[in-house]
């Protein structure tokens, strides 16, 4: 007898399947000896086992939870890869021959003047430079180059924001789209979509096209980060478990932000820019072909009616969560395109130290979103995400203090670790949201949570230039720290939110509370909850 797997009735309806003889073994066992016969034989020996361990695994939840951190890892690899590369490789383009690589970092040696009472007469007779000459030419040429970093940091800036400003206009389509005809067939579409914007950048060669390339990577990202989150939280009802397997999910996304940056600084350094794109879509491939064999994306329709986009906006317990997402992305967001020209202009860091700066947030948000996806759940989601914000706000006024990249490892970490807290905790508290106030169709609020993220990856990078001419890089992050300092005493509202049932009740009897209440010791006892929820009784 064969164990059940965890994927449901499928699961179980195709194992049953697997204990009927595979065709190609039968026609081998009928017989006949030519050599068509045993041909067949021998195909069945081969494939069979392989086809059986396919068909076993198709229906798996933990299947499904790989290939989603999978797409989820490569969409942000790709996202993250340009980060070290554009900003050098737009200055290269428009200074074929004085290359941002080719300007010295320290002003160079000078004539030491004579003693007091002496003079210096070289061989030749011709009289010395002025001291000093070399180093005011040094530095008008280090103004120079300045000022056209920081101009630059708008174009790149936009150029960032690119990609969340088309991912946050898809997510409304994308949502409704997978109460339609399922996520699988969009989850691949993202696939699709993404492994021609990674060719586009391998290629590309002016500012348009990359643009472009940007651009069109938002359209997959939406497909696979919407269907991906609605897939996991259909498959994963209990609310603990659907957690876990968030976070890890977001494991991968936290992966592909750790390998990103540093994986494209030192292959554009040392291999060209090509190379880690050319990478990207052969692995963007293996995805593909695996997402081909196991998903067999397919139309699925719902069998319950989904909850309108317009409910879910309407609804402020939602807004409030989705709304966290945003403000503890937004910081890391103005980050992404100017630290790094922050850098070349206060340390002169080179390529490869511009793309492991961020690796200390990558590591840490690893480590903060597989953390607190089971411990969230323990401590309350809302308290873990409300102190998420607050060190975001402390860690964003430390980053300006760092005169060399040492300074800037311990903030960023500190970023990093946050971010992942408030992450995990949010998106698996969106689903328990729609479970207990909507229906338990997931395709729209995961397309609402994923505008939120949009949002401050779009906001952020586009403010960012502008912010940076206007104010200075250093008040940027206060100003930013100020608004997650702000924002967070707002979750203490996503304590205990009133369920369906409650606000039936509710707008029919104001005051009233269904089969439970609120006690004088601050137990708020909630009675007709479904078996998603976290707890009957909910001690603040």
């Amino acid at each position: 007898m064969q164990s059940t797997e965890p994927g449901g009735a499928a699961s179980t309806n195709q194992q049953s399947g697997n204990a009927q003889p595979h065709p190609q073994t039968a026609a081998s066992a009928m017989g006949g000896g030519g050599g068509g016969g045993a041909s067949a034989g021998s195909n069945g020996g081969l494939f069979g086992p392989v086809k059986a361990w396919m068909d076993r695994w198709r229906g798996s939840r933990q299947l499904v939870l790989v290939i989603v951190a999978i797409a989820l890892l490569l969409d942000n690899m790709l996202l993250t890869t340009v980060v070290p590369i554009i900003p050098e490789f737009l200055y290269d383009i428009r200074h074929p021959d004085a290359p941002l690589a080719s300007l010295p970092k320290h002003p160079p040696p000078t004539t030491p003047a004579p003693p007091c009472g002496q003079t210096t007469t070289p061989w030749d007779g011709i009289q010395e430079t002025t001291p000093g000459f070399d180093n005011a030419s040094f530095y008008a040429e280090l103004e120079e180059r300045h000022k056209e970093l920081v101009g630059e940091t708008v174009e790149v800036g936009l150029m960032f924001a690119s990609k969340a400003f088309v991912q946050l206009l898809a997510n409304p389509f994308v949502g409704p789209l997978t109460h339609r005809i399922g996520y699988s067939i969009p989850m691949f579409a993202g696939f699709v979509i993404m492994f021609i914007s990674t060719i586009i950048f391998a290629f590309g060669r002016s500012y348009s096209v990359l643009f472009l390339a940007r651009a069109l990577q938002g359209i997959g990202s939406s497909c696979s980060s919407v269907s991906g989150m609605g897939m996991l939280a259909e498959r994963y009802t209990n609310d603990k478990e659907r957690g876990n397997a968030m976070g890890i999910a977001l494991g991968g996304l936290a992966l592909g932000v750790l390998i990103g940056p540093p994986f494209g600084g030192v292959m554009y350094e040392f291999v060209g820019k090509s190379a880690p794109f050319i990478i990207l879509a052969a692995l963007a491939l293996g995805d593909g072909v695996l997402q081909l064999l196991m998903l067999q994306p397919s139309v699925v329709h719902a069998d319950s009616e989904p909850p309108s986009l317009k409910a879910l906006i309407c609804d402020p317990y939602i807004i409030i969560a989705a709304g966290a997402i945003t403000f503890a992305n937004m910081g890391i967001a103005m980050l992404e395109p100017s630290l790094p020209i922050w850098m070349m202009d206060n340390m002169g860091a080179s390529k490869w130290e511009q793309g492991v700066t961020f690796l200390p947030a990558s590591i840490s948000y690893l480590i903060g979103t597989n953390v607190f996806g089971p411990l969230g759940h323990k401590i309350g989601r809302w308290r873990a995400a409300l102190l998420g914000l607050m060190i975001i706000g402390l860690c964003l006024l430390c980053v300006p203090m760092a005169t060399t990249i040492n300074h800037l490892i311990l903030p960023n970490a500190g970023l990093g670790f946050a971010i992942g807290m408030v992450d995990s905790c949010m998106m698996p508290e969106l689903g328990y949201l729609v479970d207990i106030r909507h229906a338990a169709v997931y395709g729209s609020v995961y397309a609402l949570g994923d505008v939120a993220f949009c949002v401050g990856f779009a906001v952020g990078p586009a403010l960012s230039g502008t912010l940076v001419n206007t104010i200075g890089f250093e008040w940027m992050l206060v100003g930013m720290a100020v608004i997650c300092f702000a924002y967070a005493p707002l979750l203490t509202f996503l304590r205990a939110p009133p369920t369906r049932e409650e606000k039936k009740v509710g707008i029919d009897n104001p005051g009233v509370v269904s089969d439970g209440g609120t006690t004088g010791d601050g137990i708020i006892v909630v009675a007709s909850a479904p078996p998603t929820t976290e707890n009957a009784v909910t001690k603040l």
